[in-house]
Protein backbone atom coordinates (compact mmCIF):
# COMPACT_ATOMS: atom_id res chain seq x y z
CA UNK A 1 0.00 0.00 0.00
CA UNK A 2 2.91 2.60 1.29
CA UNK A 3 4.74 1.30 -1.96
CA UNK A 4 1.69 2.01 -4.30
CA UNK A 5 1.20 5.81 -2.80
CA UNK A 6 4.66 6.02 -3.34
CA UNK A 7 4.74 5.44 -7.21
CA UNK A 8 1.68 7.54 -7.36
CA UNK A 9 3.01 10.91 -5.72
CA UNK A 10 6.16 10.09 -8.27
CA UNK A 11 4.09 10.09 -10.89
CA UNK A 12 2.52 13.30 -10.29
CA UNK A 13 5.02 15.31 -9.22
CA UNK A 14 7.15 13.98 -12.78
CA UNK A 15 3.69 14.87 -14.30
CA UNK A 16 3.90 18.54 -12.79
CA UNK A 17 7.31 19.27 -13.96
CA UNK A 18 6.76 18.09 -17.28
CA UNK A 19 3.69 20.50 -17.40
CA UNK A 20 5.70 23.34 -15.75
CA UNK A 21 8.33 22.48 -18.42
CA UNK A 22 6.03 22.96 -21.34
CA UNK A 23 6.22 26.81 -22.21
CA UNK A 24 10.21 26.86 -22.12
CA UNK A 25 10.36 24.03 -24.91
CA UNK A 26 11.32 26.19 -28.01
CA UNK A 27 8.78 25.08 -30.62
CA UNK A 28 5.85 26.15 -27.66
CA UNK A 29 7.50 29.38 -27.08
CA UNK A 30 7.63 29.99 -30.54
CA UNK A 31 3.78 28.81 -31.04
CA UNK A 32 3.26 31.33 -28.08
CA UNK A 33 4.88 33.79 -29.68
CA UNK A 34 2.62 34.34 -32.51
CA UNK A 35 0.18 37.16 -32.37
CA UNK A 36 -3.22 36.33 -33.01
CA UNK A 37 -3.79 40.07 -34.63
CA UNK A 38 -1.28 41.80 -36.96
CA UNK A 39 -1.94 45.66 -38.01
CA UNK A 40 0.15 47.03 -40.65
CA UNK A 41 0.35 49.47 -43.31
CA UNK A 42 -0.11 49.41 -46.60
CA UNK A 43 3.57 50.70 -47.30
CA UNK A 44 5.69 47.96 -47.13
CA UNK A 45 7.49 45.62 -49.35
CA UNK A 46 7.20 42.67 -47.14
CA UNK A 47 6.58 41.84 -43.48
CA UNK A 48 8.30 38.98 -41.36
CA UNK A 49 6.19 37.09 -39.26
CA UNK A 50 7.54 34.24 -36.10
CA UNK A 51 7.95 30.57 -37.85
CA UNK A 52 7.94 27.56 -36.15
CA UNK A 53 11.03 26.05 -38.45
CA UNK A 54 10.80 24.37 -42.20
CA UNK A 55 8.08 22.40 -41.38
CA UNK A 56 5.37 25.09 -40.63
CA UNK A 57 4.14 27.99 -43.43
CA UNK A 58 1.90 30.45 -43.41
CA UNK A 59 -0.22 30.99 -45.95
CA UNK A 60 -3.16 32.99 -47.48
CA UNK A 61 -6.18 32.20 -49.50
CA UNK A 62 -5.57 31.83 -53.45
CA UNK A 63 -7.70 34.85 -54.44
CA UNK A 64 -6.64 37.12 -51.23
CA UNK A 65 -6.89 41.02 -52.61
CA UNK A 66 -5.54 42.09 -49.60
CA UNK A 67 -2.36 40.11 -48.24
CA UNK A 68 -0.21 37.69 -50.46
CA UNK A 69 2.33 34.94 -48.40
CA UNK A 70 6.08 34.93 -49.48
CA UNK A 71 7.60 31.78 -48.63
CA UNK A 72 7.34 30.32 -45.34
CA UNK A 73 7.81 33.55 -43.09
CA UNK A 74 6.43 36.81 -44.52
CA UNK A 75 3.67 38.32 -46.46
CA UNK A 76 3.29 41.41 -48.96
CA UNK A 77 0.61 43.77 -48.11
CA UNK A 78 -1.44 44.49 -51.30
CA UNK A 79 -4.34 46.63 -50.04
CA UNK A 80 -5.97 47.91 -46.90
CA UNK A 81 -8.78 45.76 -45.66
CA UNK A 82 -9.00 42.86 -42.58
CA UNK A 83 -8.47 38.84 -43.54
CA UNK A 84 -6.68 35.72 -42.41
CA UNK A 85 -3.15 34.50 -42.18
CA UNK A 86 -3.09 30.82 -41.67
CA UNK A 87 -0.36 28.70 -39.82
CA UNK A 88 -0.08 25.35 -41.72
CA UNK A 89 1.59 21.97 -41.23
CA UNK A 90 1.68 19.26 -43.70
CA UNK A 91 -1.19 21.68 -45.03
CA UNK A 92 -3.31 20.87 -41.84
CA UNK A 93 -3.99 24.64 -40.50
CA UNK A 94 -2.90 24.84 -36.76
CA UNK A 95 -3.41 28.65 -36.37
CA UNK A 96 -5.10 31.55 -37.96
CA UNK A 97 -4.34 35.38 -37.25
CA UNK A 98 -6.44 38.17 -37.88
CA UNK A 99 -4.23 40.82 -40.54
CA UNK A 100 -5.39 44.60 -40.83
CA UNK A 101 -3.66 46.51 -43.52
CA UNK A 102 -4.61 50.12 -42.67
CA UNK A 103 -4.09 52.80 -45.03
CA UNK A 104 -0.56 54.63 -45.91
CA UNK A 105 -0.29 56.98 -43.23
CA UNK A 106 2.50 59.67 -43.23
CA UNK A 107 3.60 62.53 -41.35
CA UNK A 108 6.80 65.04 -42.02
CA UNK A 109 9.27 63.89 -39.01
CA UNK A 110 10.64 67.22 -37.37
CA UNK A 111 13.61 67.49 -35.02
CA UNK A 112 13.53 71.28 -34.74
CA UNK A 113 14.13 73.41 -31.88
CA UNK A 114 11.37 75.01 -30.59
CA UNK A 115 10.52 77.30 -27.64
CA UNK A 116 7.33 76.83 -25.38
CA UNK A 117 5.48 79.25 -23.70
CA UNK A 118 2.30 78.21 -21.49
CA UNK A 119 -0.80 80.34 -20.36
CA UNK A 120 -1.72 78.27 -16.87
CA UNK A 121 -5.72 77.82 -16.14
CA UNK A 122 -6.05 80.44 -13.81
CA UNK A 123 -3.32 80.83 -11.21
CA UNK A 124 -0.91 78.50 -10.08
CA UNK A 125 0.09 78.30 -6.12
CA UNK A 126 3.13 77.51 -6.04
CA UNK A 127 4.20 78.35 -2.89
CA UNK A 128 3.35 80.21 1.17
CA UNK A 129 4.76 82.96 2.96
CA UNK A 130 4.19 84.80 6.48
CA UNK A 131 2.73 88.47 6.21
CA UNK A 132 3.92 90.70 9.07
CA UNK A 133 1.12 92.13 10.30
CA UNK A 134 0.81 94.58 13.25
CA UNK A 135 -0.14 91.79 15.36
CA UNK A 136 2.32 89.48 13.89
CA UNK A 137 3.16 86.93 11.87
CA UNK A 138 0.09 85.13 9.98
CA UNK A 139 -0.21 82.94 6.52
CA UNK A 140 -3.72 83.35 4.52
CA UNK A 141 -3.28 81.07 2.14
CA UNK A 142 -3.02 78.34 5.02
CA UNK A 143 -5.67 79.82 7.36
CA UNK A 144 -7.70 79.11 4.02
CA UNK A 145 -6.49 76.00 3.29
CA UNK A 146 -4.90 76.28 -0.06
CA UNK A 147 -2.28 74.21 -1.02
CA UNK A 148 0.54 74.20 -2.83
CA UNK A 149 -0.31 73.11 -6.08
CA UNK A 150 -4.25 74.28 -6.33
CA UNK A 151 -5.49 76.69 -8.90
CA UNK A 152 -7.10 79.75 -8.11
CA UNK A 153 -9.85 79.78 -10.73
CA UNK A 154 -12.14 82.61 -9.72
CA UNK A 155 -12.46 85.65 -7.09
CA UNK A 156 -15.32 86.81 -6.08
CA UNK A 157 -17.35 85.33 -8.98
CA UNK A 158 -14.46 86.75 -10.99
CA UNK A 159 -12.45 84.30 -13.69
CA UNK A 160 -9.38 84.48 -12.84
CA UNK A 161 -6.89 84.19 -16.32
CA UNK A 162 -3.86 85.97 -15.13
CA UNK A 163 -1.73 87.09 -11.54
CA UNK A 164 -2.70 91.00 -12.31
CA UNK A 165 -5.94 90.26 -11.83
CA UNK A 166 -5.18 89.43 -8.21
CA UNK A 167 -3.87 92.74 -7.03
CA UNK A 168 -6.35 94.79 -7.41
CA UNK A 169 -9.33 92.29 -5.35
CA UNK A 170 -6.94 91.69 -3.22
CA UNK A 171 -6.49 95.15 -2.11
CA UNK A 172 -10.67 96.21 -2.20
CA UNK A 173 -11.21 92.84 -0.25
CA UNK A 174 -8.38 94.32 2.71
CA UNK A 175 -9.39 97.93 2.88
CA UNK A 176 -13.67 97.33 3.38
CA UNK A 177 -12.10 94.21 5.73
CA UNK A 178 -13.62 91.30 3.51
CA UNK A 179 -12.99 88.11 2.82
CA UNK A 180 -12.20 86.72 -1.21
CA UNK A 181 -14.63 83.85 -2.15
CA UNK A 182 -12.01 82.04 -4.16
CA UNK A 183 -12.84 79.03 -6.35
CA UNK A 184 -10.14 76.55 -6.54
CA UNK A 185 -9.04 73.09 -8.63
CA UNK A 186 -7.25 70.76 -6.55
CA UNK A 187 -6.61 67.35 -8.97
CA UNK A 188 -10.29 66.62 -10.08
CA UNK A 189 -12.35 68.54 -7.32
CA UNK A 190 -13.35 71.82 -7.18
CA UNK A 191 -12.94 73.57 -3.88
CA UNK A 192 -14.48 77.19 -2.41
CA UNK A 193 -12.91 78.71 0.16
CA UNK A 194 -12.40 82.13 1.86
CA UNK A 195 -9.32 83.89 1.78
CA UNK A 196 -8.68 86.54 4.54
CA UNK A 197 -5.64 89.52 2.99
CA UNK A 198 -3.88 91.28 5.58
CA UNK A 199 -2.18 94.18 5.86
CA UNK A 200 1.60 94.40 5.49
CA UNK A 201 2.91 96.15 8.44
CA UNK A 202 5.94 97.15 6.48
CA UNK A 203 5.10 98.02 2.84
CA UNK A 204 0.97 98.87 3.57
CA UNK A 205 -0.26 96.50 1.47
CA UNK A 206 -2.59 94.05 1.35
CA UNK A 207 -0.75 90.26 1.24
CA UNK A 208 -2.32 86.75 1.07
CA UNK A 209 0.58 84.94 1.83
CA UNK A 210 0.47 82.74 -1.37
CA UNK A 211 3.00 82.54 -4.37
CA UNK A 212 1.17 82.31 -7.58
CA UNK A 213 2.29 81.89 -11.36
CA UNK A 214 0.26 81.99 -14.45
CA UNK A 215 2.98 81.23 -17.34
CA UNK A 216 5.79 78.44 -17.72
CA UNK A 217 8.63 78.56 -20.36
CA UNK A 218 10.89 76.07 -22.20
CA UNK A 219 12.28 74.58 -25.16
CA UNK A 220 11.95 71.36 -26.56
CA UNK A 221 11.89 69.30 -30.30
CA UNK A 222 9.19 69.30 -32.56
CA UNK A 223 8.43 65.39 -33.21
CA UNK A 224 6.21 65.70 -36.25
CA UNK A 225 3.55 67.60 -38.28
CA UNK A 226 1.02 66.09 -40.45
CA UNK A 227 0.20 68.36 -43.00
CA UNK A 228 -3.78 66.84 -43.68
CA UNK A 229 -4.64 68.48 -40.83
CA UNK A 230 -2.08 70.72 -39.49
CA UNK A 231 -1.30 68.82 -36.10
CA UNK A 232 1.61 68.56 -34.25
CA UNK A 233 3.51 66.54 -31.51
CA UNK A 234 6.38 67.82 -29.73
CA UNK A 235 8.54 67.36 -26.39
CA UNK A 236 6.95 63.41 -25.96
CA UNK A 237 6.29 64.13 -22.00
CA UNK A 238 4.34 66.17 -19.97
CA UNK A 239 5.57 70.13 -18.87
CA UNK A 240 5.19 70.16 -15.16
CA UNK A 241 5.65 73.03 -12.77
CA UNK A 242 9.27 73.23 -11.70
CA UNK A 243 8.03 73.98 -8.02
CA UNK A 244 5.28 71.73 -7.36
CA UNK A 245 6.20 69.17 -10.06
CA UNK A 246 2.66 69.07 -10.73
CA UNK A 247 1.49 69.03 -14.58
CA UNK A 248 0.47 72.57 -15.71
CA UNK A 249 -3.25 72.54 -16.94
CA UNK A 250 -3.08 75.39 -19.61
CA UNK A 251 -5.48 77.82 -20.83
CA UNK A 252 -4.16 78.44 -23.58
CA UNK A 253 0.23 78.30 -25.08
CA UNK A 254 2.24 79.23 -28.30
CA UNK A 255 5.39 77.34 -30.11
CA UNK A 256 8.11 79.70 -31.52
CA UNK A 257 11.31 79.14 -33.53
CA UNK A 258 14.27 78.38 -31.13
CA UNK A 259 17.82 78.82 -31.80
CA UNK A 260 20.53 76.67 -29.59
CA UNK A 261 23.00 79.34 -28.82
CA UNK A 262 25.38 76.25 -26.50
CA UNK A 263 25.28 72.97 -25.18
CA UNK A 264 26.15 72.06 -21.38
CA UNK A 265 26.99 68.19 -21.67
CA UNK A 266 25.90 65.98 -19.74
CA UNK A 267 27.57 63.12 -17.46
CA UNK A 268 26.40 60.77 -14.95
CA UNK A 269 24.39 61.97 -12.19
CA UNK A 270 24.32 65.29 -13.96
CA UNK A 271 21.62 65.57 -16.88
CA UNK A 272 23.00 68.18 -20.09
CA UNK A 273 21.03 70.72 -21.34
CA UNK A 274 20.74 73.13 -24.40
CA UNK A 275 20.76 76.77 -24.04
CA UNK A 276 18.45 78.60 -26.34
CA UNK A 277 17.41 81.74 -27.66
CA UNK A 278 13.78 82.33 -28.79
CA UNK A 279 11.20 85.22 -28.42
CA UNK A 280 7.78 84.58 -26.54
CA UNK A 281 6.76 87.75 -28.59
CA UNK A 282 8.00 86.88 -32.24
CA UNK A 283 9.08 83.57 -34.46
CA UNK A 284 5.71 82.24 -33.42
CA UNK A 285 4.72 79.40 -35.38
CA UNK A 286 1.70 77.32 -33.76
CA UNK A 287 -0.56 77.21 -30.78
CA UNK A 288 -0.67 74.77 -27.71
CA UNK A 289 -4.42 73.10 -26.98
CA UNK A 290 -3.20 70.17 -24.95
CA UNK A 291 -0.04 69.41 -22.18
CA UNK A 292 -0.18 65.36 -21.56
CA UNK A 293 2.08 62.52 -20.25
CA UNK A 294 2.91 62.31 -24.33
CA UNK A 295 4.15 65.05 -24.96
CA UNK A 296 2.49 68.86 -25.87
CA UNK A 297 -0.06 69.34 -29.23
CA UNK A 298 -1.89 72.17 -31.26
CA UNK A 299 -1.73 73.09 -34.76
CA UNK A 300 0.99 74.80 -37.04
CA UNK A 301 0.49 77.85 -38.65
CA UNK A 302 3.59 77.92 -40.25
CA UNK A 303 5.68 75.42 -42.35
CA UNK A 304 8.71 73.67 -40.53
CA UNK A 305 12.09 74.90 -42.06
CA UNK A 306 15.66 73.64 -41.44
CA UNK A 307 15.18 70.47 -42.16
CA UNK A 308 16.28 68.08 -45.02
CA UNK A 309 13.34 65.78 -43.99
CA UNK A 310 10.64 67.98 -45.10
CA UNK A 311 8.37 65.69 -46.96
CA UNK A 312 6.02 62.98 -45.46
CA UNK A 313 7.49 59.49 -44.01
CA UNK A 314 5.51 56.40 -43.34
CA UNK A 315 5.25 55.25 -39.25
CA UNK A 316 5.57 52.04 -37.77
CA UNK A 317 3.33 50.90 -35.41
CA UNK A 318 4.59 49.41 -31.94
CA UNK A 319 4.68 45.83 -32.37
CA UNK A 320 6.83 46.92 -35.93
CA UNK A 321 9.38 48.42 -34.13
CA UNK A 322 12.87 46.42 -34.28
CA UNK A 323 15.64 45.91 -31.79
CA UNK A 324 18.80 47.82 -33.21
CA UNK A 325 19.91 50.70 -35.50
CA UNK A 326 18.02 53.86 -35.58
CA UNK A 327 18.66 57.42 -36.00
CA UNK A 328 16.93 60.67 -34.54
CA UNK A 329 16.41 64.02 -35.86
CA UNK A 330 17.41 67.38 -33.27
CA UNK A 331 19.56 70.48 -33.38
CA UNK A 332 22.94 71.01 -31.68
CA UNK A 333 23.67 74.15 -33.36
CA UNK A 334 22.00 77.20 -34.66
CA UNK A 335 18.60 76.27 -36.61
CA UNK A 336 19.98 72.96 -38.63
CA UNK A 337 18.24 69.41 -37.78
CA UNK A 338 20.87 67.07 -38.10
CA UNK A 339 20.65 62.88 -38.51
CA UNK A 340 22.57 61.31 -35.49
CA UNK A 341 22.82 56.97 -34.89
CA UNK A 342 21.45 55.50 -32.39
CA UNK A 343 20.62 51.76 -30.78
CA UNK A 344 17.28 50.79 -30.25
CA UNK A 345 17.80 48.26 -27.25
CA UNK A 346 14.53 47.42 -26.00
CA UNK A 347 11.23 47.99 -28.08
CA UNK A 348 7.65 47.37 -25.98
CA UNK A 349 4.79 45.65 -27.80
CA UNK A 350 2.31 47.96 -26.34
CA UNK A 351 -1.37 47.39 -27.10
CA UNK A 352 -2.18 50.84 -25.55
CA UNK A 353 -1.03 54.01 -24.97
CA UNK A 354 2.00 54.34 -22.48
CA UNK A 355 5.25 56.55 -22.37
CA UNK A 356 8.04 54.33 -21.61
CA UNK A 357 7.93 52.09 -24.95
CA UNK A 358 11.54 52.16 -26.03
CA UNK A 359 15.45 52.12 -24.56
CA UNK A 360 17.37 54.06 -27.14
CA UNK A 361 21.26 54.53 -27.24
CA UNK A 362 23.35 57.30 -28.14
CA UNK A 363 25.85 55.54 -30.26
CA UNK A 364 26.92 58.76 -32.50
CA UNK A 365 30.43 59.42 -31.85
CA UNK A 366 29.62 63.25 -32.93
CA UNK A 367 26.71 63.93 -30.35
CA UNK A 368 28.15 62.16 -27.79
CA UNK A 369 31.23 64.75 -28.12
CA UNK A 370 28.93 67.45 -28.30
CA UNK A 371 26.40 66.81 -25.75
CA UNK A 372 27.56 63.89 -23.97
CA UNK A 373 24.69 61.96 -24.74
CA UNK A 374 20.56 62.86 -24.33
CA UNK A 375 20.08 66.04 -23.11
CA UNK A 376 17.37 68.44 -22.05
CA UNK A 377 15.59 70.13 -24.78
CA UNK A 378 15.93 66.87 -26.78
CA UNK A 379 12.96 65.58 -25.66
CA UNK A 380 10.90 65.27 -28.70
CA UNK A 381 13.82 63.83 -31.37
CA UNK A 382 12.38 62.08 -33.80
CA UNK A 383 13.39 58.37 -34.04
CA UNK A 384 13.47 57.03 -37.72
CA UNK A 385 13.98 53.49 -38.36
CA UNK A 386 14.30 51.87 -41.83
CA UNK A 387 12.76 55.02 -43.50
CA UNK A 388 9.77 55.47 -40.85
CA UNK A 389 8.89 57.30 -37.67
CA UNK A 390 8.77 54.98 -34.97
CA UNK A 391 8.46 57.28 -31.89
CA UNK A 392 10.11 60.29 -30.13
CA UNK A 393 13.13 60.71 -27.33
CA UNK A 394 11.04 61.32 -24.00
CA UNK A 395 13.42 61.18 -21.12
CA UNK A 396 17.56 60.93 -20.29
CA UNK A 397 19.00 58.14 -17.26
CA UNK A 398 20.82 60.33 -14.70
CA UNK A 399 22.88 57.77 -14.32
CA UNK A 400 23.91 56.70 -17.75
CA UNK A 401 23.69 59.80 -20.49
CA UNK A 402 24.22 57.64 -23.65
CA UNK A 403 20.73 55.78 -22.68
CA UNK A 404 17.38 56.87 -22.06
CA UNK A 405 13.28 56.12 -22.88
CA UNK A 406 11.63 57.03 -25.65
CA UNK A 407 7.67 56.67 -26.96
CA UNK A 408 6.05 55.37 -29.81
CA UNK A 409 4.69 57.44 -32.80
CA UNK A 410 0.98 55.77 -32.27
CA UNK A 411 0.31 57.32 -29.05
CA UNK A 412 1.90 60.99 -29.97
CA UNK A 413 -0.35 60.43 -32.93
CA UNK A 414 -3.32 59.86 -30.56
CA UNK A 415 -3.09 62.13 -28.24
CA UNK A 416 -2.66 64.85 -31.00
CA UNK A 417 -6.26 63.79 -32.21
CA UNK A 418 -5.04 61.71 -35.20
CA UNK A 419 -6.96 58.37 -35.77
CA UNK A 420 -4.63 56.63 -37.89
CA UNK A 421 -6.99 54.04 -38.20
CA UNK A 422 -9.97 55.62 -39.34
CA UNK A 423 -9.99 54.85 -42.98
CA UNK A 424 -9.53 51.52 -42.16
CA UNK A 425 -12.65 51.68 -39.82
CA UNK A 426 -14.95 53.19 -42.99
CA UNK A 427 -13.77 50.50 -44.95
CA UNK A 428 -14.68 47.47 -42.55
Amino acid sequence: MMRSEWIRNGIGIMLLVAFLCIPFITPIQTYLSIPNQITTFNNQSSISVPTMGKSVTVSSTPNDEVIHAIGSSEFKPLASGQTDLVYEMAGIPIKRVNVDVLDDFRVIPGGQSIGVNLQTLGVLVVGHHLVDTADGQVSPGEEAEIEVGDTILSINGKKISNMKEVTPLVEKAGKNNEALQVKIKRGEKKLDTELKPYLDAKDEKYRIGLYIRDSAAGIGTMTFYHPESKKYGALGHVISDMDTREPIEINDGTIMRSTIKSIQKGSNGTPGEKKAEFSAGSNKIGNITKNSPFGVFGELDKKLSGSKYNKPMPITLPEEVKEGPAKILTVVEGEKVEEFDVEIVNSVEQDHPATKGMIVKITDEELLNKTGGIVQGMSGSPIIQDGKVVGAVTHVFVNDPTSGYGVHIEWMLHEAGIDIYKGQQEAS
